[in-house]
């Protein structure tokens, strides 16, 4: 197994949130997610609580199509999302999982399963289904890149990251898989190429606030916390500045402790 970032948490990280923006979704596992998700944009996390209380409200409405027509693969699909959205994970596994079974060989339906698979925390499964979900023929770099963080998530870097360089030959410098690729060397203690490649992330799109913090975070572990919070603190009014960097140091601080013991 590949030797790990000495954080005081496990592998789950963007690797997760950035297969939130590719294919997978949120993770149930704590990990780098949790902390670098607090040094995303105010706008973003609102931007996730509207979309979880719209789920919540077209839930009913989904919930009555699905046992209407529990076999209509599009309709498991949408109600597997909503659960996902809502936190219902082990829910939307047992929906999507039958409507594979009656539809084995649906690649949309497939896809939505992996991505169920990997909130619920079953990376391997996930791994799995996600790799049925396309064809050698015609492979689809998001779930290409899902693929590679599930197998980050297994401590299998290495072989994570052949799936992201798979991903960046259909989509190069596609900022989401460099984000992936990035975390993945974190997770190897490699920093300086962390760097290098979450440095071209946040180049092609320093709009993204996610990508800005994990950036700030690997500049962070190398003692440039001066870099990092300029980073961190961009387009954010005062308070919040505050509250992100205390967010970066108190990781920072956790990290050096590990390394002290």
């Amino acid at each position: 197994m590949s030797k790990r970032l000495s954080l005081a948490f496990p592998p789950a990280g963007y690797l997760c949130s950035a297969v939130l923006i590719l294919a997978l979704g949120g993770c149930q596992t704590a990990g780098i997610e949790d902390v670098t998700g607090a040094l995303g944009s105010k706008r973003e996390a609102a931007t996730r609580v509207d979309a979880k209380a719209e789920a919540r409200s077209n839930m009913d409405a989904l919930r009555e199509r699905y046992r209407a027509r529990p076999s209509d693969p599009a309709v498991a699909i949408e109600y597997g999302k909503a659960l996902r959205e809502t936190g219902q994970r082990a829910q939307a596994v047992a929906v999507l999982e039958q409507a594979v079974l009656a539809h084995p060989s649906n690649k949309a339906l497939l896809a939505g399963y992996g991505r169920a698979l990997a909130d619920n925390g079953n990376f391997q499964q996930a791994f799995d289904v996600l790799g049925r979900a396309h064809s050698p023929n015609d492979p689809d770099w998001r779930i290409l890149s899902a693929q590679g963080a599930a197998l980050d998530q297994l401590g299998r870097n290495e072989e994570a990251q052949q799936y992201y360089a798979a991903a960046l030959k259909i989509v190069p410098d596609e900022p989401a898989v460099l984000s992936n690729l990035g975390l993945s060397y974190m997770l190897q203690n490699n920093l300086s190429k962390a760097e290098q490649v979450l440095g071209r992330a946040h180049q092609r799109n320093q709009n993204d606030a996610r990508v800005r913090a994990n950036f700030a975070l690997v500049l962070g572990l190398q003692g440039r916390e001066a870099e990092a919070e300029i980073l961190v603190k961009a387009d954010l009014p005062p308070d919040q500045a505050a509250a992100k960097v205390a967010a970066l140091r108190q990781l920072l601080a956790k990290k050096q402790q590990r390394a002290d013991r």
